[in-house]
Protein backbone atom coordinates (compact mmCIF):
# COMPACT_ATOMS: atom_id res chain seq x y z
CA UNK A 1 0.00 0.00 0.00
CA UNK A 2 1.51 3.28 -1.11
CA UNK A 3 -1.16 5.86 -0.31
CA UNK A 4 -2.56 6.85 3.05
CA UNK A 5 -6.19 7.66 3.72
CA UNK A 6 -7.16 11.29 3.20
CA UNK A 7 -10.35 13.32 2.75
CA UNK A 8 -10.56 16.67 0.99
CA UNK A 9 -13.70 18.80 0.72
CA UNK A 10 -13.99 20.27 -2.77
CA UNK A 11 -17.32 22.14 -2.66
CA UNK A 12 -20.07 23.07 -0.21
CA UNK A 13 -23.69 23.99 -0.80
CA UNK A 14 -24.57 27.46 0.44
CA UNK A 15 -28.11 26.57 1.57
CA UNK A 16 -27.57 23.15 3.19
CA UNK A 17 -24.82 20.98 4.63
CA UNK A 18 -24.33 19.10 1.35
CA UNK A 19 -20.78 18.87 0.06
CA UNK A 20 -18.55 17.22 -2.50
CA UNK A 21 -15.18 15.74 -1.63
CA UNK A 22 -12.47 13.26 -2.51
CA UNK A 23 -11.28 10.31 -0.43
CA UNK A 24 -7.81 8.92 -1.12
CA UNK A 25 -7.16 5.26 -0.33
CA UNK A 26 -4.45 2.75 -1.16
CA UNK A 27 -6.67 1.22 -3.84
CA UNK A 28 -7.86 4.38 -5.52
CA UNK A 29 -9.76 7.63 -5.25
CA UNK A 30 -13.39 7.87 -4.14
CA UNK A 31 -15.28 10.98 -5.29
CA UNK A 32 -17.99 11.87 -2.81
CA UNK A 33 -20.88 11.76 -2.31
CA UNK A 34 -20.76 8.06 -3.13
CA UNK A 35 -23.01 5.01 -2.94
CA UNK A 36 -21.38 1.68 -2.05
CA UNK A 37 -22.83 -1.49 -3.61
CA UNK A 38 -23.13 -4.22 -0.97
CA UNK A 39 -21.07 -7.37 -1.53
CA UNK A 40 -21.82 -9.08 1.78
CA UNK A 41 -19.87 -12.29 1.16
CA UNK A 42 -17.34 -10.81 -1.24
CA UNK A 43 -19.80 -10.68 -4.14
CA UNK A 44 -22.37 -8.08 -5.18
CA UNK A 45 -25.26 -10.37 -6.00
CA UNK A 46 -26.00 -10.97 -9.69
CA UNK A 47 -23.22 -8.71 -11.00
CA UNK A 48 -19.51 -9.18 -11.67
CA UNK A 49 -16.69 -6.79 -10.75
CA UNK A 50 -16.35 -5.55 -14.33
CA UNK A 51 -20.09 -4.79 -14.30
CA UNK A 52 -19.51 -2.66 -11.19
CA UNK A 53 -16.76 -0.73 -12.93
CA UNK A 54 -19.01 -0.08 -15.94
CA UNK A 55 -21.84 1.34 -13.82
CA UNK A 56 -19.40 3.67 -12.06
CA UNK A 57 -18.87 1.99 -8.68
CA UNK A 58 -15.79 3.32 -6.88
CA UNK A 59 -15.98 1.33 -3.63
CA UNK A 60 -17.85 -1.77 -2.49
CA UNK A 61 -18.88 -2.95 0.96
CA UNK A 62 -18.29 -6.42 2.38
CA UNK A 63 -19.28 -7.99 5.69
CA UNK A 64 -16.90 -8.92 8.49
CA UNK A 65 -19.29 -11.34 10.21
CA UNK A 66 -20.01 -13.44 7.11
CA UNK A 67 -16.46 -13.53 5.75
CA UNK A 68 -15.10 -14.41 9.21
CA UNK A 69 -17.36 -17.47 9.30
CA UNK A 70 -17.06 -18.47 5.65
CA UNK A 71 -14.52 -18.88 4.12
CA UNK A 72 -12.51 -17.36 7.01
CA UNK A 73 -10.39 -14.23 7.10
CA UNK A 74 -7.11 -16.15 7.37
CA UNK A 75 -7.92 -18.13 4.23
CA UNK A 76 -8.69 -14.89 2.37
CA UNK A 77 -5.43 -13.34 3.56
CA UNK A 78 -3.52 -16.43 2.39
CA UNK A 79 -5.06 -16.05 -1.06
CA UNK A 80 -3.87 -12.46 -1.42
CA UNK A 81 -6.54 -10.51 0.46
CA UNK A 82 -10.13 -9.67 -0.32
CA UNK A 83 -9.33 -7.48 -3.34
CA UNK A 84 -7.65 -10.35 -5.15
CA UNK A 85 -10.04 -12.97 -3.79
CA UNK A 86 -13.12 -11.24 -5.21
CA UNK A 87 -11.43 -9.70 -8.24
CA UNK A 88 -12.25 -6.11 -7.30
CA UNK A 89 -9.35 -3.65 -7.74
CA UNK A 90 -10.94 -0.62 -6.09
CA UNK A 91 -11.41 0.35 -2.44
CA UNK A 92 -13.34 -1.92 -0.08
CA UNK A 93 -15.10 -1.03 3.18
CA UNK A 94 -16.05 -3.74 5.66
CA UNK A 95 -18.71 -3.24 8.29
CA UNK A 96 -17.75 -4.57 11.70
CA UNK A 97 -20.32 -7.34 12.08
CA UNK A 98 -22.25 -5.38 14.70
CA UNK A 99 -25.51 -5.27 12.79
CA UNK A 100 -25.42 -9.00 12.08
CA UNK A 101 -24.85 -9.65 15.78
CA UNK A 102 -27.82 -7.35 16.51
CA UNK A 103 -30.01 -9.40 14.16
CA UNK A 104 -28.97 -12.68 15.84
CA UNK A 105 -30.56 -11.84 19.20
CA UNK A 106 -31.73 -15.43 19.78
CA UNK A 107 -28.32 -16.93 18.98
CA UNK A 108 -26.01 -14.63 20.92
CA UNK A 109 -24.74 -13.83 24.40
CA UNK A 110 -23.52 -10.26 24.85
CA UNK A 111 -20.87 -9.37 27.44
CA UNK A 112 -18.46 -6.50 28.00
CA UNK A 113 -15.75 -8.56 26.34
CA UNK A 114 -17.68 -9.18 23.14
CA UNK A 115 -20.37 -11.37 21.63
CA UNK A 116 -20.54 -15.16 21.74
CA UNK A 117 -22.90 -16.56 19.15
CA UNK A 118 -23.80 -19.56 17.04
CA UNK A 119 -22.78 -19.45 13.40
CA UNK A 120 -25.76 -18.81 11.14
CA UNK A 121 -24.20 -21.30 8.72
CA UNK A 122 -23.61 -24.43 10.77
CA UNK A 123 -24.44 -23.56 14.37
CA UNK A 124 -20.83 -23.78 15.53
CA UNK A 125 -19.72 -21.45 18.36
CA UNK A 126 -18.02 -18.18 17.41
CA UNK A 127 -16.88 -15.05 19.18
CA UNK A 128 -16.55 -11.45 18.06
CA UNK A 129 -14.85 -8.80 20.19
CA UNK A 130 -13.69 -5.32 19.19
CA UNK A 131 -10.15 -6.64 18.87
CA UNK A 132 -11.22 -9.67 16.84
CA UNK A 133 -13.32 -7.49 14.53
CA UNK A 134 -10.29 -5.32 13.76
CA UNK A 135 -8.09 -8.41 13.36
CA UNK A 136 -10.51 -9.93 10.83
CA UNK A 137 -10.88 -6.72 8.84
CA UNK A 138 -7.10 -6.26 8.75
CA UNK A 139 -6.64 -9.86 7.59
CA UNK A 140 -9.08 -9.20 4.75
CA UNK A 141 -6.84 -6.31 3.69
CA UNK A 142 -9.58 -3.74 3.22
CA UNK A 143 -9.22 0.03 2.93
CA UNK A 144 -11.82 1.16 5.48
CA UNK A 145 -12.70 -0.72 8.66
CA UNK A 146 -15.60 -0.03 11.00
CA UNK A 147 -15.58 -0.11 14.80
CA UNK A 148 -17.65 -2.84 16.39
CA UNK A 149 -20.83 -1.32 17.81
CA UNK A 150 -24.12 -2.37 19.34
CA UNK A 151 -27.39 -1.46 17.71
CA UNK A 152 -30.70 -1.22 19.59
CA UNK A 153 -34.20 -2.15 18.48
CA UNK A 154 -36.75 0.46 17.52
CA UNK A 155 -38.33 1.67 19.67
CA UNK A 156 -35.83 1.37 22.52
CA UNK A 157 -36.34 2.51 26.10
CA UNK A 158 -34.05 5.38 27.01
CA UNK A 159 -32.18 3.35 29.64
CA UNK A 160 -31.55 0.58 27.12
CA UNK A 161 -30.38 3.05 24.47
CA UNK A 162 -28.05 4.79 26.92
CA UNK A 163 -26.53 1.53 28.14
CA UNK A 164 -26.00 0.29 24.59
CA UNK A 165 -24.47 3.60 23.53
CA UNK A 166 -21.98 3.50 26.39
CA UNK A 167 -20.92 -0.02 25.39
CA UNK A 168 -20.46 1.15 21.80
CA UNK A 169 -18.13 3.91 23.04
CA UNK A 170 -16.05 1.51 25.12
CA UNK A 171 -15.81 -0.89 22.21
CA UNK A 172 -14.82 1.97 19.89
CA UNK A 173 -11.89 2.84 22.17
CA UNK A 174 -10.77 -0.77 22.14
CA UNK A 175 -11.05 -0.85 18.35
CA UNK A 176 -8.90 2.25 18.12
CA UNK A 177 -6.23 0.64 20.29
CA UNK A 178 -6.25 -2.51 18.15
CA UNK A 179 -6.18 -0.46 14.95
CA UNK A 180 -3.08 1.44 16.04
CA UNK A 181 -1.27 -1.88 16.18
CA UNK A 182 -2.13 -2.54 12.54
CA UNK A 183 0.49 -1.44 10.02
CA UNK A 184 -1.60 -1.95 6.90
CA UNK A 185 -2.45 1.70 6.35
CA UNK A 186 -6.18 1.12 6.65
CA UNK A 187 -8.60 3.76 7.93
CA UNK A 188 -10.95 3.18 10.86
CA UNK A 189 -14.39 4.78 11.18
CA UNK A 190 -16.25 5.17 14.48
CA UNK A 191 -20.02 4.75 14.69
CA UNK A 192 -22.34 7.11 16.60
CA UNK A 193 -25.39 5.45 18.15
CA UNK A 194 -27.94 6.72 20.69
CA UNK A 195 -31.18 5.36 19.21
CA UNK A 196 -33.69 8.15 18.46
CA UNK A 197 -33.04 10.37 21.47
CA UNK A 198 -31.50 13.57 20.04
CA UNK A 199 -29.48 14.34 23.19
CA UNK A 200 -28.04 10.81 23.20
CA UNK A 201 -27.22 11.14 19.52
CA UNK A 202 -25.29 14.34 20.23
CA UNK A 203 -23.55 12.73 23.19
CA UNK A 204 -22.56 9.68 21.16
CA UNK A 205 -21.36 11.77 18.22
CA UNK A 206 -19.20 13.86 20.54
CA UNK A 207 -17.64 10.71 22.03
CA UNK A 208 -16.87 9.33 18.57
CA UNK A 209 -15.47 12.66 17.36
CA UNK A 210 -13.18 12.74 20.40
CA UNK A 211 -11.50 9.52 19.23
CA UNK A 212 -10.15 11.47 16.23
CA UNK A 213 -10.48 8.56 13.79
CA UNK A 214 -10.10 9.07 10.02
CA UNK A 215 -13.84 8.80 9.46
CA UNK A 216 -17.18 8.64 11.24
CA UNK A 217 -20.55 7.03 10.73
CA UNK A 218 -24.07 7.21 12.06
CA UNK A 219 -25.57 3.78 12.68
CA UNK A 220 -28.82 2.42 14.05
CA UNK A 221 -30.96 3.94 11.29
CA UNK A 222 -33.71 2.56 9.03
CA UNK A 223 -35.10 0.27 11.73
CA UNK A 224 -38.73 1.18 11.09
CA UNK A 225 -38.68 4.67 12.56
CA UNK A 226 -40.67 7.55 10.98
CA UNK A 227 -38.70 9.74 8.60
CA UNK A 228 -39.00 12.78 10.87
CA UNK A 229 -37.37 10.91 13.77
CA UNK A 230 -34.61 9.64 11.51
CA UNK A 231 -33.77 13.09 10.18
CA UNK A 232 -33.80 14.55 13.70
CA UNK A 233 -31.38 11.85 14.87
CA UNK A 234 -29.03 12.50 11.94
CA UNK A 235 -29.11 16.26 12.48
CA UNK A 236 -28.44 15.87 16.20
CA UNK A 237 -25.45 13.62 15.59
CA UNK A 238 -24.15 15.80 12.80
CA UNK A 239 -23.97 18.77 15.17
CA UNK A 240 -21.31 17.07 17.30
CA UNK A 241 -19.32 15.19 14.65
CA UNK A 242 -16.11 16.48 13.12
CA UNK A 243 -17.12 18.32 9.95
CA UNK A 244 -13.66 17.77 8.43
CA UNK A 245 -14.07 13.97 8.41
CA UNK A 246 -16.08 11.91 5.91
CA UNK A 247 -19.55 10.98 7.17
CA UNK A 248 -21.10 7.61 6.37
CA UNK A 249 -24.85 7.06 6.89
CA UNK A 250 -25.14 3.32 7.35
CA UNK A 251 -27.84 1.27 5.65
CA UNK A 252 -29.98 4.07 4.18
CA UNK A 253 -31.17 2.93 0.81
CA UNK A 254 -34.27 4.61 -0.59
CA UNK A 255 -33.47 7.43 -3.02
CA UNK A 256 -35.38 9.83 -0.77
CA UNK A 257 -33.18 8.76 2.16
CA UNK A 258 -30.07 9.48 0.14
CA UNK A 259 -31.12 12.91 -1.11
CA UNK A 260 -32.05 13.94 2.44
CA UNK A 261 -28.81 12.49 3.76
CA UNK A 262 -26.93 14.55 1.21
CA UNK A 263 -28.73 17.68 2.39
CA UNK A 264 -27.62 16.94 5.94
CA UNK A 265 -23.96 16.57 4.98
CA UNK A 266 -23.45 12.82 4.47
CA UNK A 267 -20.72 11.66 2.11
CA UNK A 268 -21.16 7.86 1.93
CA UNK A 269 -24.15 5.53 1.68
CA UNK A 270 -24.80 1.80 1.31
CA UNK A 271 -27.81 -0.48 1.06
CA UNK A 272 -28.86 -3.82 -0.41
CA UNK A 273 -32.02 -2.35 -1.97
CA UNK A 274 -30.70 -1.74 -5.51
CA UNK A 275 -29.65 -5.35 -5.98
CA UNK A 276 -32.13 -7.13 -3.72
CA UNK A 277 -35.18 -5.26 -4.98
CA UNK A 278 -33.88 -5.50 -8.55
CA UNK A 279 -33.71 -9.28 -8.27
CA UNK A 280 -37.38 -9.21 -7.24
CA UNK A 281 -38.44 -7.01 -10.15
CA UNK A 282 -38.53 -3.55 -8.57
CA UNK A 283 -36.69 -0.99 -10.66
CA UNK A 284 -35.67 2.48 -9.46
CA UNK A 285 -35.95 5.40 -11.85
CA UNK A 286 -35.74 9.19 -11.62
CA UNK A 287 -39.58 9.27 -11.73
CA UNK A 288 -40.07 6.61 -9.06
CA UNK A 289 -40.17 2.84 -8.76
CA UNK A 290 -41.81 0.50 -11.24
CA UNK A 291 -42.72 -3.16 -10.70
CA UNK A 292 -41.61 -4.69 -13.97
CA UNK A 293 -43.64 -7.88 -13.46
CA UNK A 294 -46.91 -5.94 -13.75
CA UNK A 295 -49.07 -6.71 -16.77
CA UNK A 296 -49.01 -3.05 -17.86
CA UNK A 297 -45.44 -3.60 -19.14
CA UNK A 298 -46.27 -6.67 -21.25
CA UNK A 299 -45.90 -4.80 -24.57
CA UNK A 300 -44.09 -1.66 -23.38
CA UNK A 301 -41.32 -0.92 -25.89
CA UNK A 302 -39.69 1.79 -23.75
CA UNK A 303 -36.53 1.32 -21.70
CA UNK A 304 -36.82 1.29 -17.92
CA UNK A 305 -35.75 4.96 -17.88
CA UNK A 306 -35.38 6.90 -21.11
CA UNK A 307 -32.72 9.14 -19.57
CA UNK A 308 -30.59 6.30 -18.22
CA UNK A 309 -27.50 5.28 -20.16
CA UNK A 310 -26.88 1.91 -18.52
CA UNK A 311 -26.54 -1.28 -20.59
CA UNK A 312 -30.01 -2.44 -19.61
CA UNK A 313 -31.72 0.76 -20.73
CA UNK A 314 -29.62 1.10 -23.90
CA UNK A 315 -30.42 -2.42 -25.03
CA UNK A 316 -33.70 -3.81 -23.71
CA UNK A 317 -37.36 -2.88 -23.39
CA UNK A 318 -39.58 -3.07 -20.35
CA UNK A 319 -41.50 -5.80 -22.17
CA UNK A 320 -38.36 -7.92 -22.51
CA UNK A 321 -37.44 -7.53 -18.85
CA UNK A 322 -40.94 -8.54 -17.84
CA UNK A 323 -40.66 -11.55 -20.17
CA UNK A 324 -37.42 -12.61 -18.45
CA UNK A 325 -38.99 -12.40 -15.01
CA UNK A 326 -42.13 -14.21 -16.13
CA UNK A 327 -39.97 -17.11 -17.30
CA UNK A 328 -37.58 -17.17 -14.38
CA UNK A 329 -34.55 -16.29 -16.49
CA UNK A 330 -31.42 -15.49 -14.39
CA UNK A 331 -30.59 -12.69 -16.84
CA UNK A 332 -33.54 -10.75 -15.39
CA UNK A 333 -31.74 -10.40 -12.07
CA UNK A 334 -28.48 -9.22 -13.62
CA UNK A 335 -30.09 -6.65 -15.90
CA UNK A 336 -32.25 -5.27 -13.11
CA UNK A 337 -29.37 -5.06 -10.66
CA UNK A 338 -27.22 -3.31 -13.27
CA UNK A 339 -29.91 -0.72 -13.88
CA UNK A 340 -30.61 -0.08 -10.20
CA UNK A 341 -26.94 0.30 -9.33
CA UNK A 342 -26.51 2.63 -12.29
CA UNK A 343 -29.43 4.72 -11.04
CA UNK A 344 -28.06 4.95 -7.49
CA UNK A 345 -24.56 5.82 -8.62
CA UNK A 346 -26.03 8.33 -11.04
CA UNK A 347 -28.05 9.89 -8.22
CA UNK A 348 -24.99 10.60 -6.07
CA UNK A 349 -22.87 11.39 -9.13
CA UNK A 350 -25.41 13.97 -10.28
CA UNK A 351 -25.44 15.49 -6.82
CA UNK A 352 -21.66 15.75 -6.92
CA UNK A 353 -21.73 17.51 -10.29
CA UNK A 354 -24.40 19.90 -9.02
CA UNK A 355 -22.36 20.68 -5.91
CA UNK A 356 -19.24 21.42 -7.95
CA UNK A 357 -21.34 23.81 -10.08
CA UNK A 358 -23.00 25.44 -7.08
CA UNK A 359 -26.42 24.11 -8.11
CA UNK A 360 -27.34 21.57 -5.44
CA UNK A 361 -30.54 23.35 -4.37
CA UNK A 362 -31.81 23.10 -7.96
CA UNK A 363 -30.81 19.42 -8.09
CA UNK A 364 -32.63 18.75 -4.81
CA UNK A 365 -35.80 20.52 -6.01
CA UNK A 366 -35.75 18.76 -9.38
CA UNK A 367 -35.45 15.37 -7.66
CA UNK A 368 -38.80 15.82 -5.92
CA UNK A 369 -40.54 17.51 -8.85
CA UNK A 370 -39.64 14.64 -11.17
CA UNK A 371 -40.89 12.09 -8.66
CA UNK A 372 -44.19 13.93 -8.32
CA UNK A 373 -44.59 13.60 -12.08
CA UNK A 374 -43.91 9.88 -11.77
CA UNK A 375 -46.56 9.43 -9.10
CA UNK A 376 -49.04 11.03 -11.45
CA UNK A 377 -48.20 8.23 -13.90
CA UNK A 378 -48.86 5.60 -11.27
CA UNK A 379 -45.25 4.86 -10.25
CA UNK A 380 -44.43 4.19 -6.60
Amino acid sequence: MTRTFNFTIEARDSSSQARAGLITTAHGLIPTPIFMPVGTRGSVKAVAPDDLERVGAKIVLANTYHLMLRPGAELVRGLGGLHRFMGWPGPILTDSGGYQVFSLAKLRKMTEEGVAFQSSYDGSPAFLSPERSIEVQAALGVDIMMCLDECTDYPAARAEAEKSMALTHRWARRCREAWHRDEGGRALFGIAQGSFYPDLRRQSAAAIAELDLPGQAIGGLALGEPLAERLEAIEAAREALDKKKPLYLMGLGLPEDIIEGLRLGADMFDCVLPTRNGRNGQLFTRRGRLIIKNARYRDDHRPVDDQCGCYTCRTFSRAYLRHLFQNGEPLAMRLSALHNLSYYLGLVGGAREALLKGAFSEYYTDFYETRREGRAEGLL
